[in-house]
């Protein structure tokens, strides 16, 4: 299939190996990516994790990204960077392994258990590859593919992703309904998977070789000096990099704003992500099998748009293709919150299936597919091929800053509050976002 892509796009040689491996780490993560979707509700459904701790394993996701900062200093003096990147495959996904020693007896998991820290532990340690992983895919993407070939060419990868990841989930959710404790022998599985993934990643071609050398009398030599690009410590590279990130977002206004309009947007979904879960649970009483169906079906449906939607970025505005991704999620929450005041339902061989979360479902996959681009590469439409790493780097730290309030804090007013009220701030930062993407798209016009 992805030879039939690459024959029409007339890829030259690079471009073809790069989308290659590209699309079989796609592949590998979407597998790793079907078990990892239903991980919050094994967590409180399985294990009987509180909610507070349930806003703590979202949050892990996200926070990791305000090591950026640091990572990307790091990773500019590392002079093999492939070997890099496939340490940190080890080390952040065979601590799942670790799964294969919990109890499968549900006594043993409620209340304080030390099962749920350990859970959480190692998730933490999963999520710490993120933000190396991250801007590494999209430096070398953007350094290799042309860029009327790089939405489309991302699109296709995601879309083989997203089909991996429901067959995953399909397969997975009914083998949790069967056994609750599945995921002790099924995450050290796709551990392995995992690693292969990382790995395939590094056999990327690297076209940036840019390294920091040290100063000699800094752990450098006097034979470094001539060949190095900037001469520096560490951490007055960190203060530099932070400023240079700082000059970026007040410099570059069509990009401040698309932050900022994210900034609002990355509220409304970490705080409705989470309760999203306990809905499930508390309010409608879903199975797996009826959750794991419906994120099945609007990422089915995710993948039918994706490449549509992967041409569409590649000649519009990101700003004016936001508008459109916060709407669907807005729309998405709203058919969320009237399923709770008009249950209409009917069952089909064990699915739960509520007419609003139908509706939900459409419009959730209309964002599903479209975040999945402007997400991961939004922000390179507003910088150089140069660029594309700093500018991502800005876009996820500026996600671990939201991931250090909202997560904990949607379950604090969750619980405060309840779900409606939660939810109806969510599509207040919605609309919030949805404002400051048309005004700054008018303002450029």
């Amino acid at each position: 299939m992805s030879g039939i892509f690459i024959h029409r796009l007339h890829l030259n040689d690079t471009e073809k190996r790069t989308f290659r491996l590209h699309f079989v780490y796609s592949c590998l993560e979407g597998i790793l990516a079907g078990v990892l979707i239903l991980n919050e509700f094994v967590f409180i459904k399985s294990l009987k994790g509180s909610t507070y701790q349930l806003g703590l394993l979202f949050q892990f996701s996200v926070l990791v990204f305000l090591l950026l900062i640091f990572i990307n200093e790091f990773l500019k003096r590392i002079r093999n960077r492939k070997r890099f990147l496939r340490l940190v495959g080890i080390l952040t996904r065979a601590p799942l392994i670790l799964l294969l020693v919990f109890p499968r007896d549900i006594s043993a998991v409620t209340g304080t258990s030390v099962y749920h820290y350990i859970f959480l532990g190692i998730f933490l340690a999963y999520y710490l590859a993120s933000p190396v992983i991250y801007p590494v895919i999209n430096s070398l993407l953007k350094n290799t593919y042309e860029h009327t070939h790089f939405g489309i060419l991302y699109g296709y990868s995601t879309a083989a992703n997203r089909i991996l990841m429901l067959v995953t989930t399909f397969i997975y959710g009914l083998l949790l309904d069967r056994d609750s404790f599945a995921f002790t022998y099924v995450f050290p599985a796709v551990a392995v998977l995992g690693i292969i993934s990382v790995y395939l990643l590094s056999m990327i071609e690297n076209r940036d070789q840019t390294t920091i050398n040290l100063q000699p009398g800094k752990g450098g030599s006097p034979s470094d000096a001539g060949r190095g690009v900037i001469f520096s410590g560490f951490w007055h590279s960190v203060r530099e990099s932070a400023l240079n990130q700082f000059r970026i977002v007040k410099k570059n206004a069509p990009y401040r704003h698309f932050e900022i309009s994210f900034m609002l947007y990355g509220f409304a979904f970490m705080i409705s992500n989470t309760i999203i879960i306990i809905f499930f649970e508390r309010v409608l009483h879903l199975n797996y099998s009826s959750v794991a169906f419906y994120k099945n079906a609007f990422n089915l449906l995710a993948i039918i748009l994706l490449p549509f939607f992967g041409r569409l970025l590649g000649s519009m505005d990101p700003r004016k293709f936001g508008v459109y991704t916060f709407l669907s999620m807005l729309l998405s929450i709203l058919f969320m919150v009237l399923s709770e005041y008009f249950p209409f339902y009917f069952d089909f061989h064990g699915i739960r299936i509520f007419y609003m979360l139908i509706l939900y479902v459409v419009f959730m996959s209309i964002f599903t597919a479209t975040i999945s681009l402007l997400w991961y590469i939004g922000s390179a439409y507003f910088c150089s091929k140069e660029e594309a790493g700093d500018y991502q780097s800005v876009h996820l730290i500026l996600t671990g800053v939201r991931g250090a309030i909202a997560p904990t804090g949607g379950v604090i007013l969750y619980e405060l509050t309840g779900f409606t009220w939660a939810f109806i701030l969510s599509m207040l930062f919605l609309v919030a976002a949805i404002g400051v993407m048309i005004w700054s798209y008018k303002k450029d016009a």
